[in-house]
Formats: C-alpha cells, structure tokens, sequence
C-alpha cells in the first residue's frame, strides 16, 4: 500500500507543478485530470497484484470479484485545494477484510508525510510510532471540520461548528478529511467530525485513529460504520464532552445566539 501511495502520490505532485484545470461534476464538485489519472493508476496496482481484490473508487472504480478483501480508494483527498494550488491534499488507502478495517495508508506529497497503519501494529508516520495526543479538556482542545462543496447553506455543520468553537480553544477547517483523521493520529489534532463522508474519505484515515489509541463513532456514540456517512474521531479523551455537545445542538440546548449584524453595523459607524 505505501508503494502504491507513494506512486500515486508522486503523479499528483507533477500534475500539480502544472496547475492543470478543472471540471464541475455535478453543481458545484470538481474533478481533475490529476483525480481520474490516480485512481487509474492505483487501480491498475492494485488489479495487477491482487485480481480477485475488489476495489470501490471515488472517481467511479466499481470492481467487484466476490473476494474478501475491498480497497477504497480516493485518490486526491482535497481536490478543491489542489485545483486552486492550495497544498493540502492526500491519497488514501483503506483495505477491508471481510468487513473489517484492516490497513490504511494516508500519503500527503507537499510535505513528504507518509501515514500508515495495520490492524493491531500501531500507526506510523514516516516510519516513526504515533499516538493521538494526552489533551483531556475540550476547552484545551484543537478540533478540525468540514464542508461540502454542495448546498453549505443547507448542511446543520454550521449550528455543530458555531458551537464547539466556542467551547474548544479552535476548530480548523482544512479541507481534507483523510488528513484530518491522520493529524488526530499524530495528536496534532485532538478531534474531528465531518457529515456526509463516503467511505473512501475515510476508510484510510480511520484505521490510523483506532491504532494510535484514538475513538471513532458516529455521532450519537454509536460504533462507527464505513457506510454511514457521519464520523466523530478524538484523542478518546475528550470524545464524551464531544458527544454531549453534540447532544446538546441535536436537542437545541444552550445554543449561543449569533452576534447581531445590525449592532455591528452600527459600532463600525461610531468608530
């Protein structure tokens, strides 16, 4: 899987020294030249090493042989960022075996950062054992979200962020799920939460959280699911306060109003 990464990753990084263009898919996701170019090369690996391995892409690789074992695959993780020339992007690998989590690589090539992790070996990076971070306060706590490309207007994530970022000492937003997950690995974050992910967004990522001592689940606290589209990862330390916010905004408890525009407007006349 790192090989793999490490090819896929090298072939973004000379698409990218090109600043090549983009496409809308749909209203407002792009894709580039760059994203279906990896995954074709990932895919090609992968199918030529392991045949009956089935293989579930984010720019639409569907190969199914019936075996037990099933890759996601998202071959630029920050797409938007990389389309701009912002240098926040990834590859990300997950491996399923039978269901299970089992192996997943996170590859940034702007920084040379190579993540992995294997099912009961720890997760690395750079060859070097990491662990999620010792921070026990959400207050003292850096947390990191995310957006969709479509209808931002119409995702509640606004009422989740407006609310942690009051109650954490700040909540980043990257751009780039998978690499989100692995800086929880690292504990250069102390939690994330995102809706609306697939499981190619996160497949790689999650397997590095749980094998450096971190907690996933969903957001009522229930077992995270490849499949189910929502995903809150944490140091385990503060993943309870984390759930009880959450809890919180789901019922419309002690929610913070938002400052008024109108008063603003009016001090910025005063001077």
């Amino acid at each position: 899987m790192i090989e793999i990464a490490r090819e896929a990753g090298a072939l973004l990084m000379s698409y990218f020294a090109r600043r090549i263009g983009y496409q809308y898919k749909g209203d407002v996701d792009i894709v580039t030249e760059a994203d279906r170019a990896t995954e074709a090369l990932i895919t090609d690996r992968i199918r030529a090493r392991w045949p009956r391995h089935d293989v579930m892409g984010e720019e639409g690789t569907r190969l199914t042989s019936g075996g037990d074992y099933r890759w996601y695959v998202d071959p630029l993780d920050g797409t938007t960022n990389f389309a701009h020339g912002f240098p926040i992007f990834c590859v990300s690998l997950g491996l399923e075996y039978k269901g299970e989590l089992i192996a997943g690589v996170v590859f940034d090539p702007t920084r040379d950062e190579l993540f992995a992790a294997e099912q009961g070996s720890g997760a690395w990076l750079n060859q070097r054992r990491i662990h999620v971070s010792q921070v026990e306060r959400l207050d003292e706590s850096l947390l990191a979200t995310g957006f969709p490309s479509h209808k931002r207007h119409q995702n509640p994530n606004i009422f989740f962020y407006h609310q942690i970022t009051l109650r954490s000492h700040g909540v980043r937003r990257p751009g780039s799920a998978a690499l989100d997950l692995a800086s929880v690995a690292a504990g250069r974050l102390d939690g994330f939460w995102e809706f609306n992910l697939n499981p190619w967004d996160t497949a790689g990522g999650a397997v590095l959280v749980r094998e450096a001592g971190g907690t996933l689940s969903d957001f009522s606290g229930g077992p995270f699911q490849i499949a189910s589209h929502e995903v809150l990862a944490s140091n385990g330390r503060i993943h309870a306060s984390l759930l009880r916010e959450f809890q919180a905004v789901f019922e419309g408890r002690g929610l913070e109003e938002l400052p008024s525009l109108s008063d603003y407007a009016t001090s910025r006349k005063q001077g």
